[in-house]
């Protein structure tokens, strides 16, 4: 079982907010469990719906999209009788699962007040999480507002203290031994599963907003959401290759490649950590200055523009690593 961190004892899950790490959701539906059900199941079998949060929108129709193009069903993208069918199969993965807080697995350092200057930030040792909640969110692939929902605002982060989670948790932790320590941990943070398909070829479309990865017998094996460029800088289409891994990279930042940022700024080196503007993981392509990456922000993710480079959340970027390899191909398309 994985165990949670306490921030301090009697500090609550609603205090924990340094900063809103989604939108206000006065206006949105409620957290409904059967739509959260689907998200998990969907999530555990490589069909990503972005973040777990019980609620329909554009990503979980991607993923059942994925999901119906994989298992041969019409696509219409919905939780259609055929569609639920074949995920009921996977009815022993639950929607949520109750976990005791423990000290040691998410105590921090956490960065806060957090420095907006990329000088700033250079200094720092990490870019870490900023609150235990923010760390518990990307845990389990969801946002502190989610996990207020499943339990209360009043809910203590101490040692022993029952929490409620989306069902984020993998079936293997068996990760490779030649990774390194810091990735493994990272992996497991995030809860990664250790069992991948292998990459045959990536292809990101720009108009649906997705990654689709083809195992080397050419069948969709997964799907995530992406964020793909923007107007000023559009996704590079065409074909190119990974050519290599960078896990919990440091980011180089030049302002020089940014043109919302003047010139005249000087140029930082930026520590490693999941809020870095890269996230937990740097896909490098043949495509001079892009890649595929984590974001700070997961959900943003095929809501914002980027500066062309392809992003997804941490979690999905992480699972991603584990698919590739350099020499794998990548195709950007329309």
């Amino acid at each position: 079982m994985i165990g949670l961190a306490v921030l301090g004892t009697g500090v609550a899950l609603g205090q924990n907010q340094v900063q809103p790490a989604a939108p206000a959701r006065n206006t949105a539906p409620a957290l409904n469990r059967d739509v959260l059900h689907v998200q998990v199941i969907l999530d555990q079998l490589g069909f990503s719906p972005g973040i777990l949060d019980g609620r329909e929108g554009q990503s979980l129709t991607a993923a059942l999209e994925g999901f119906q193009i994989a298992r041969q069903l019409p696509v219409t993208g919905k939780m259609d009788a055929r569609t639920l069918q074949a995920l009921h199969a996977h009815r022993a993965i639950r929607p949520t699962r109750t976990l005791r807080l423990t000290a040691d697995s998410l105590a921090g350092p956490f960065v806060r007040p957090w420095p907006r200057d990329p000088q700033a930030q250079a200094k720092l040792k990490t870019m870490g999480y900023r609150s235990a909640i923010e760390k518990l969110a990307e845990m389990f692939h969801t946002t502190p507002q989610v996990l207020i929902e499943l339990n209360s605002p009043d809910t203590r982060l101490a040692p022993g203290v029952p929490i409620q989670v989306p069902n984020a948790i993998p079936a293997s932790r068996d990760y490779p031994a030649d990774l390194k320590p810091e990735w493994r941990k990272t992996l497991n943070d995030l809860n990664v599963s250790a069992v991948q398909p292998k990459a045959g070829r990536i292809v990101v479309d720009k108009s649906d907003k997705v990654l689709r990865v083809f195992n080397r017998q050419g069948k969709l094996a997964a799907l995530f959401s992406v964020t793909t460029g923007s107007t000023r800088d559009p996704l590079p289409i065409g074909s190119w290759k990974i050519r290599g891994v960078a896990t919990n990279p440091e980011f180089h930042y030049n302002p020089k490649l940014f043109w919302d940022v003047s010139d005249k700024k000087p140029a930082a080196l930026l520590p490693p950590g999941p809020n870095s503007p890269v996230g937990v993981v740097w896909i490098d392509l043949s495509k001079e200055h892009y890649g595929i990456h984590g974001t700070p922000e997961p959900h943003l993710i095929g809501r914002t523009q980027s500066h062309g480079c392809v992003r997804l959340t941490n979690w999905d970027a992480a699972r991603l690593a584990l698919m590739v390899e350099p020499g794998t191909a990548v195709i950007f398309q329309e």
